[in-house]
């Protein structure tokens, strides 16, 4: 698939932007949509009137005039934006509870989504109350699997404030877990009532996050708008320049291309593989390493492997997966992976079985078939293309 041939300028991304996922809910992207709550903001935009109009009351309306509490959930490196976030909310008359959980993968545990479950439970929180979960994308993950699992449902408002959480983890609705058996096999689908991408709070981040973040950016490229790719290959610092017009044009494409997907396909049983495009291989590398490399550079070095797997397979030729390397090292990601000591290819065969896309004994990737934007199932490769495609990775 490919997004339209429309392409955003400068002009209209200087206005917040409005996504629909579908007809559920809708994505706004801008400068300063939490207002004076972001770095760097100014006034809030005008924006598209309707679900998911940006300003100061914009998390407020999202979650609903019948709420009475709302649990704030942040990570430690936005405590700073929680406190305006907090008070917005109680401006528009709110109990909010505020509560921060650990940072990236840490989050993401049985034992933090139960304390946040005794949480709402101490404070009463019924079906009508609210969860907003601002930060990374482990964040939004774990928010919207407590929303999803409180109550057996309530609403949640998704506010990233990573590159990575706004063109992938708070949009589409998937929560989840990880255990000792892997990552995200314990989750739900949940849709937010709405998600905010103010761009102003990636100044929050340290660079090599940001730079992780793209990773997805560029997945989004391979499987369905290749103006992406021109982008960044036509000038890979721009992309990461956090006051130039690149950077919200590419948010604004990967966003894009998820909300297409997952308005078609919201449960996974089909077209929405295509976004786990790389996954397989980078969640095996973030399960052996024990979580301790970021999930974007895991994705890069997860794309170039399919990359090489679907050459092994005759589905791509040699300039395809150079155009792999060359895109991501230009904007200075990893391209190959050297094992801690004591791991190698069974450890991450192992894993690789477990991933949520094998179905028995037989493993299935996302492959691209003859060039961007067309993709398939690559199922059952040979344990010798497995091998001989980490071979082609392994630093």
């Amino acid at each position: 698939m490919t997004i339209g041939s429309e392409e955003p300028g400068a002009e209209a991304l200087a206005s917040p932007r409005t996504i629909a996922v579908g007809d559920v809910y809708d994505v706004v992207i801008g400068r300063g949509v939490l207002g004076s709550g972001a770095p760097g903001s100014g006034a809030p935009g005008s924006g598209t009137p309707g679900r998911g109009t940006p300003g100061s009351g914009a998390i407020a309306r999202l979650v609903g005039e019948g709420a009475r509490r709302v649990l704030l959930v942040h990570a430690p490196g936005v405590a700073g934006l929680a406190g305006p976030v907090r008070d917005q909310l109680a401006a528009q008359g709110l109990d909010v509870v505020v509560e921060q959980v650990p940072d990236a993968e840490e989050a993401k545990t049985a034992a933090v989504a139960e304390r946040l479950w005794q949480v709402l439970g101490e404070h009463d929180f019924t079906r009508s109350d609210a969860v907003v979960a601002l930060g990374g994308g482990a964040t939004t993950d774990l928010g919207g699997f407590v929303a999803a699992t409180w109550l057996r449902g309530v609403r949640v408002v998704q506010v990233p404030t990573t590159l990575l959480g706004m063109v992938d983890a708070a949009v589409g609705g998937k929560t989840g877990i990880n255990t000792a058996a892997g990552k995200n096999l314990v989750g739900s689908f949940h849709e937010p009532a709405g998600v905010l991408i103010d761009l102003d709070t990636l100044r929050t981040l340290p660079r090599p996050d940001l730079l992780a973040g793209m990773a997805e950016v560029v997945k989004c490229g391979f499987i369905a708008d290749p103006r992406i790719l021109e982008l960044l290959e036509a000038d890979p610092a721009a992309a990461t320049d956090l006051d130039g017009p690149v950077l919200p044009e590419l948010v604004e494409r990967a966003v894009a291309v998820k909300a297409k997907v997952v308005a078609a396909d919201l449960k996974e049983s089909s077209l929405r593989e295509i976004l786990n495009y790389g996954h397989t291989f980078a969640h095996a590398i973030e399960q052996v390493e024990g979580y301790t490399w970021r999930h974007g550079d895991a994705v890069a070095v997860g794309m170039v492997y399919v990359a090489e797997l679907a050459r092994s397979a005759g589905l791509v030729d040699d300039a395809l997966v150079a155009r792999h390397r060359e895109v991501l090292g230009a904007l200075g990601l990893p391209t190959t992976y050297a094992p801690s000591a004591g791991r190698g290819f069974d450890d991450l065969l192992a894993a690789m079985r477990r991933d949520k896309k094998t179905r028995g004994a037989l493993l299935r990737f996302v492959a691209l078939d003859g060039g961007v934007g067309r993709t398939t199932r690559l199922e059952g490769p040979s344990e010798q293309q497995l091998r001989g495609a980490y071979d082609a990775v392994r630093g």
